[in-house]
């Protein structure tokens, strides 16, 4: 596996090297494949990157963004992963509106909003059931309990190993998320982890045993790139 760690100084850091990353990525992937596909994090740690990557001059109408998951909330709600991605990037450029593949979230039940994303996966890339695509990047941030996406630690989520799409919780509440076997099928993987809160869990992360469903991030082994992209006060004890 081609894992890479890089411990920058400070936030702005780790943002400027995450945004250097996924320009990288886009010219190849058009190159080779005709477009680009990435798939956007949550949280309050990729605001900043996105906003920055809204100033480039990128072929839009070659990008499709996906997110890995979302909470179960109307994309206008305060709590929405697309809002936020929409506000800081997406409504700043003149991207097409069919490159923009929210998450459903207006069905009244997770499991079939679930399923209506997979369904639309699969039509997008022209993959079979049994089929993983390869989306180009995948963001990912990690919680203070090692959790990725809305892969939360010893919930059912976990265990879903057939699908692209299914239902993660958090203390009771849906969210639709990414499988771990789907973002492993990915071609690069960028955790973007920033704060001094997150060391305990990293330590379990990179330890060399810990169980995966108490720190669901160790699910995360990609079979393309995997980057731990972390600020100093992160990874600053972080033994690598």
């Amino acid at each position: 596996m081609n894992k890479k760690v890089e411990v920058l100084p400070d936030l702005a850091a780790l943002i400027a090297r995450s945004q250097e990353l996924i320009l990288s990525k886009i010219e190849p992937a058009i190159q080779q494949r005709g477009q680009f596909t990435i798939a956007l994090s949550g949280g309050s740690t990729p605001k900043p990157l996105y906003e920055a990557i809204a100033q480039q001059k990128l072929p839009w109408d070659k990008i499709h963004v996906f997110w890995g998951d979302e909470r179960y909330v109307p994309p206008d709600h305060a709590d929405s992963n697309q809002l936020m991605a929409r506000r800081a990037w997406l409504d700043r450029v003149d991207i097409p509106a069919a490159n923009i593949h929210a998450m459903p979230t207006s069905d009244g039940d997770a499991a079939v909003s679930a399923a209506k994303y997979e369904q639309h996966l699969r039509e997008f890339f022209h993959c079979s059931a049994s089929e993983f695509p390869a989306l180009d990047v995948i963001l990912l941030g990690m919680g203070d309990d090692a959790h990725t996406a809305s892969l939360f630690p010893h919930t059912e989520a976990l265990k879903v190993r057939d699908r692209l799409i299914t239902v993660g919780n958090k203390d009771g509440n849906p969210r639709i998320t990414f499988t771990y076997p789907f973002i492993n099928a990915a071609r690069c993987v960028m955790f973007v982890v920033g704060g001094a809160n997150k060391r305990p869990a990293l330590a379990q992360v990179f330890a060399p045993v810990a169980d995966n469903s108490t720190y669901p991030s160790r699910f995360i082994q990609p079979q393309g790139e995997l980057w731990w992209l972390l600020d100093a006060a992160a990874g600053l004890e972080l033994k690598l």
